[in-house]
């Protein structure tokens, strides 16, 4: 039996006009096909973070699973219409914009949150000098770190003003929202090889602790499958993103296309 839920509407942004990452510049990705820059994947994931919590609450910060696949590009200042309907005991999720099917994905709220063992995830440190993309990049077996990241305060305020989050959950109950860990899972690329433009394509998060607005947050993260498809070089990684060195937030899948294929 499945039923819908009321949609849930985003003026997009994209956080990352500035950033390293140039897919989300409008000339370079202009070049690449796509009508401008592209608002991250990361954020896309956070707006559909919305409807499930809005559905279990606090519960699903504490063990919530979502998974997600981006499809096609959302763009800044357009409507996200983020589309939830009840499949099973779970939540089936797309995103709309302009017209066209941008992500899918699901969501579930597990009876408990799974064991994870920190001592399975080793800490490393971020490169200390980033190579270039290259041949050797993210081998499988690789073992990356993140420089340690925090949102305090006013921080995390700007955070959710950037996602246009409006639940109350965040501010009153004083958590830091999910999305900031799929921001941390980005800097396994960013903070390990010095990337040309690239694509979060698709991530899978098991939460398995409400985020403190005072946690620093780092990643652990091994590469588990490194291949080309349709000239495109993709990197998955399996990864722990954890608190204060001790304290597991959530055991995430991360793929992305770090290399795209040479444009004619």
């Amino acid at each position: 039996m499945s039923g819908e839920i009321a949609p849930y509407a985003v003026e997009a942004f994209n956080t990352a006009k500035q950033s390293e990452n140039k897919m989300h510049d409008d000339g370079v990705a202009r070049r690449f096909g796509f009508a401008g820059g592209l608002v991250p994947g990361v954020e896309v994931l956070a707006y559909m973070l919305h409807q499930p919590v809005a559905r279990w609450g606090r519960a699903f910060l504490e063990r919530g699973l979502i998974e997600s696949r981006f499809i096609k590009p959302v763009y800044d200042g357009e409507i996200a219409d983020v589309r939830a309907s009840e499949e099973g005991e779970g939540l089936s999720l797309k995103v709309i914009s302009q017209g066209q099917l941008c992500a899918t994905g699901s969501a579930t709220l597990p009876v408990a949150p799974p064991d994870v063992t920190l001592a399975d995830y080793r800490d490393v440190p971020p490169a200390a000098v980033r190579p270039s993309i290259g041949a050797d990049s993210f081998a499988v077996g690789s073992l990356l770190g993140t420089a340690p990241r925090a949102w305090p305060g006013q921080a995390a305020t700007m955070y959710l003003d950037e996602i246009r989050e409006r639940d109350p959950i965040y501010a009153s109950e004083r958590l830091g929202h999910p999305g900031m860990l799929q921001r941390v899972m980005n800097r396994l690329l960013v903070d390990n090889v010095v990337l040309g433009p690239w694509i979060h394509v698709g991530s899978r998060m098991q939460l398995l602790s409400v985020i403190a607005e005072t946690d620093e947050i780092t990643a652990r993260g091994r590469v588990v499958a490194n291949y080309e498809k349709k000239g495109h070089r993709f990197v998955e990684i399996d990864a722990l993103v954890v608190a204060d060195g001790d304290r597991p937030l959530a055991h995430c899948r991360h793929v992305a296309i770090y290399q795209l294929r040479a444009q004619a």
